[in-house]
């Protein structure tokens, strides 16, 4: 039997504002722009656009953590993961009341239907929002 601590992958999750998570994990899953995917140990050497959803990492010790990501960029190279996120945050962290509030008003711009609405622009603010609300869910 293999021991864990030799499929490590060490993970650096950064924003522009903060270090988010610095450490080891044994699984990363990730919302690429081409739809999610999951990094192992050894896994080949990889650069990835990255789209709003849950970014979810596995400890070494088998826990779980949920996080909130609005796109970026990925970066595996020798078991060292580097995700540079616009925005991210862990489910612990996400106001729901403001997630919530958010994800009414991209509904209501969306269903005015409007010439001088930003219809892309409405559209991901509600996946962030819907993204936001169930990231924050998983850390219950």
């Amino acid at each position: 039997m293999t021991d864990v601590t030799e499929k490590i992958i060490h993970l650096d999750l950064v924003t522009p504002e903060r270090s988010v998570f610095s450490g080891e994990t044994t699984q990363v899953t990730a919302p690429g722009s081409e739809g999610s995917f999951t990094l192992l140990y050894n896994h080949a050497d990889l650069v990835s656009k990255l789209d709003v959803g849950e970014i979810r990492i596995v400890t070494p010790e088998g826990s779980t953590l949920h996080f909130a990501c609005s796109g970026g960029f990925l970066e595996v190279k020798k078991n060292h993961v580097i995700i540079l996120a616009i925005t991210a945050e862990r489910s612990e962290e996400i106001d729901l009341a403001r997630a919530e509030s958010a994800r009414k008003r991209a509904n209501e711009l969306l269903k005015q239907k409007k010439d001088d609405i930003d219809v892309v622009r409405a559209r991901v603010a509600l996946l962030r929002a819907i993204t936001r609300i169930r990231v924050h869910s998983k850390g219950l």
